[in-house]
């Protein structure tokens, strides 16, 4: 492994704002760890940013010449707001391999080993992974607009809904770097990958809930997939945005999907200090 070039512990008592700066300073260290595995493994950086555009290609023509668009639209301006919210679901499992592959190479000791600040690894595992998301973001959504697919909504509310997207992506990577700490085994996670799937599946990603049956449906709606992709297309300014007014009644997600989403970001949040715990706990 290459060595870091972080910053030795200073020696003595240290100021809760000089833990802070040797935190952050060591997790931005590992953030360019992980971008430098990148460069040498090529290959990973490559199909994680290719597959965002083909999943735009593959649903929005395979699945737009089949299915109807509730209140009519384009489908593919229905899909883009599921498919942001899909690829952003992936980040807990891609970060849960890769805490789980160091864990079981035994590079987490050798960071324990090192004068490098213990909360600073999951910060350095979750920051790459923001960084990397909002880049996959942005070569999505340039496919998207290849497509057809635009934001009506304005600037603002554009601005707000990949806000949303990237809030939602930093608390689920905390959520799959805790996993990979539990896990400790790169098979295991690995194993672990394919059930994300049914999550972002069963949703309003692709499909309107309303033909689900009941159980299905009631799942679907209270599926915080459906609850970022509804928040998206009302701020996009997509169709399939929950209706209102008379005879409307969607679940609570969907009537007010920003403020659900804000929600699971915040509950998701707990993940950081268990992220922590587990870390330090691991060293003992």
């Amino acid at each position: 492994m290459t060595a870091l070039n972080a910053p030795a512990a200073p020696p003595g008592p240290v100021s809760r704002a000089g833990r802070l700066y040797w935190t952050l300073t060591d997790g931005l260290t590992l953030i360019g760890r992980e971008f430098a595995r990148l460069r040498r493994e090529p290959g990973e950086l490559i199909g994680a940013l290719i597959f965002p555009a083909t999943m735009v290609v593959l649903f929005g023509y395979v699945f737009g010449s089949a299915i109807a668009v509730p209140g009519g639209g384009n489908y593919r301006e229905y899909l883009m707001p599921g498919l942001f919210a899909m690829v952003t679901f992936t980040a807990t499992m891609a970060v849960t391999l890769r805490v789980a592959t160091d864990a079981s190479r035994g590079v987490m000791d050798r960071f324990r080993s090192m004068p490098v600040a213990r909360s600073a690894v999951p910060f350095g595992q979750t920051g790459a992974e923001i960084l990397s998301g909002i880049l996959g973001m942005a070569i999505m959504a340039g496919a998207g607009l290849l497509v057809g697919w635009r934001a009506h909504g304005g600037v603002w509310p554009t601005v707000e809904a990949f806000g949303l997207l990237a809030l939602m992506r930093y608390a689920l990577s905390w959520a799959g770097c805790y996993l990979g700490l539990v896990v400790k085994n790169e098979q295991t996670a690995d194993q672990l990958i394919p059930l994300v799937f049914p999550v972002t599946m069963l949703s309003n990603s692709f499909v309107p809930t309303g033909g689900m049956p009941t159980v299905l449906q009631v799942i679907a709606d209270w599926n915080p997939v459906s609850a970022l992709t509804a928040a998206c297309r009302d701020l996009f300014g997509n169709p399939g945005a929950p209706a209102a007014g008379p005879g409307a009644d969607p679940a609570w997600p969907l009537a007010h999907p920003v403020a659900a989403t804000l929600g699971w970001s915040v509950l998701l949040a707990v993940f950081v200090p268990l992220s922590v715990r587990t870390y330090q706990r691991r060293g003992r």
